[in-house]
């Protein structure tokens, strides 16, 4: 029994099972090129993180949160490596799912590939409320003004009652609601809405898919560079560069007003920037080329997507306090408002790019679950049905509902908050599996054209990596080390 919970596939196998034939009549369409798999990364990093999260590490750790997607960037970009060299070697859809199964064997194989589910389809539920909050919100700016209750969820107005909320929106929303058998009905209307929308131009085609999300990357990718050359020149224009030393509670001016440790309670918001990189190891069967494309199409969405993320955060600093940035869930649009740098024009097209970059992310997501469900079944792990690839659109139909159904029912009895944990734990089980599992794989024979991670041995440079950080800390943060450790018993 504990044999057949740990034994692996065979890579040969696994090549076998997922249609590595790119010219086989039951497969996926194999039409992405390098570009297209380089705009599918950036339209799943560069969204949810730049329009909403970004405030909140700012608030967090001042100009010096810099310092903080540099970290985090080095570390995805190890684990960009990891997924690139099983991209290699294993081009098929499935992504940390089919990796874990080839390398740490079934069961871990099973729970990862249900715990992608929270990655992707429960961190779909968050994106697409954030996609309607920003909708509904350049509604407004249109004069367009939808009831409060199809703009919220149940349980977020229900919460905020109890806890004694003075929020006049949501108590419009609980006293405007229809009441049916005693139950006000509220639920996020524009979030089901993206949600039938993304699924049905999943469901349609990949090169559909492919086609809207290279057009929408353009589009947000154009909107961030004018923040940044706008935003960037008003900043030296009207000589706000003092805010990248802004003084702290001591009146000390720094860098990092609230030192290491302030940039370090901004990690979670950082972290989840990045979330999605990853959603391209799924498209492998749909790639021409994936044992070369896939590794570049990672690697350089994550640098061209870091380069962005420091030069908004050293913007967004610049053009206001980061105190400021408290509470902030739009702060591309904050820093062109009028108490600011007041533009309003720039507004305007923030909106936009917002809402187009949080479609973007949806759709990659979208794709991603399908693919998932499809390599389990393959594996017996799921029915059949899951497997079935539509005749005409050759996508994998029966998966791609489903996803839909797991996205957009939950809308109508979740939130916010309850969704993100899930979706930051699902992807740091995935990152330490994938990095984890590339240990255990055979060494293969290097092959002109492929990607391959050089052999370094480590058993040297490990223990001084281990030593260098320990060092790092002590000096950035010598406090906690000189902190007591105490041991409290409770007998009673």
């Amino acid at each position: 029994m504990s044999n057949s919970l740990f034994r692996t596939k065979k890579i040969s196998n696994i090549l076998a099972d997922g249609g590595d034939d790119p010219h086989g009549p039951h497969g996926l369409k194999r039409v992405l090129t390098l570009k297209d798999l380089t705009f599918f990364g950036i339209a799943a990093i560069l969204g949810a993180g730049s329009f909403s999260s970004l405030g909140g590490a700012v608030f967090h750790g001042g100009p010096g949160v810099v310092i903080l997607f540099i970290i985090t960037a080095i570390a995805c970009a190890f684990t960009a490596f990891c997924y690139s060299e099983f991209a290699s070697r294993i081009p098929v859809a499935g992504s940390a799912y089919t990796y874990a199964y080839a390398s740490f064997g079934e069961m871990f194989a099973w729970i990862i590939g249900w715990a992608l589910i929270m990655e992707y389809s429960i961190g779909n539920i968050y994106v697409a409320y954030s996609w309607s909050d920003y909708f509904t919100s350049f509604l407004q700016k249109l004069g367009v003004h939808l009831p409060e209750y199809l703009c919220t969820s149940y349980m977020e107005v229900k919460h905020a009652l109890q806890d004694g909320s003075t929020n006049a929106d949501v108590h419009e929303a609980w006293n405007t609601a229809p009441v049916v058998g005693g139950l006000h009905i509220i639920f996020d209307l524009p979030a089901l809405v993206i949600n039938v929308l993304i699924t049905a131009l999943v469901f349609r085609g990949i090169k559909e898919s492919r086609n809207f999300s290279n057009v929408m990357v353009i589009l947000k990718m154009v909107v961030v560079l004018l923040v940044i050359l706008v935003g960037g020149y008003l900043v030296f224009s009207n000589g706000l560069t003092f805010n990248w030393q802004p003084a702290n509670d001591a009146g000390v001016r720094s860098f990092m007003p609230n030192g290491f440790s302030g940039v370090m309670a901004a990690v979670s918001g950082v972290f989840f920037a990045y979330i999605g990189f990853d959603a391209v190891s799924v498209l492998a069967e749909e790639s021409k080329n994936p044992q070369r494309d896939l590794p570049r199409g990672m690697i350089l969405s994550l640098v061209i997507c870091t380069v962005v993320y420091i030069l908004l955060t050293l913007v967004l600093t610049g053009a206001v306090n980061y105190r400021h940035f408290e509470g902030v869930g739009d702060p591309l649009a904050f820093i062109f408002e009028k108490q600011n740098l007041n533009v309003g024009w720039m507004q305007f097209f923030v909106a936009i790019a917002a809402v187009v970059a949080m479609t973007s992310v949806l759709l990659v997501f979208q794709m991603g679950q399908p693919r998932i469900w499809m390599s389990m079944s393959r594996d017996g792990l799921l029915p059949p049905v899951f497997q079935k690839i539509h005749p005409k659109f050759k996508t994998p139909s029966f998966s791609t509902i489903v996803t839909g159904l797991v996205v957009g029912v939950p809308i109508f009895f979740t939130d916010k908050t309850f969704v993100l944990d899930f979706t930051s734990i699902a992807t740091l089980f995935a990152f330490v599996l994938v990095c984890g599992g590339v240990l255990l794989i055979p060494r293969k024979e290097k092959k002109a054209g492929k990607f391959h991670i050089p052999y370094i041995n480590g058993q040297l440079i490990f223990p001084l990596i281990i030593i260098g950080s320990m060092l790092t800390l002590y000096l950035v943060n010598n406090e906690l080390f000189q902190r007591p450790v105490q041991f409290a018993f409770n007998c009673s």
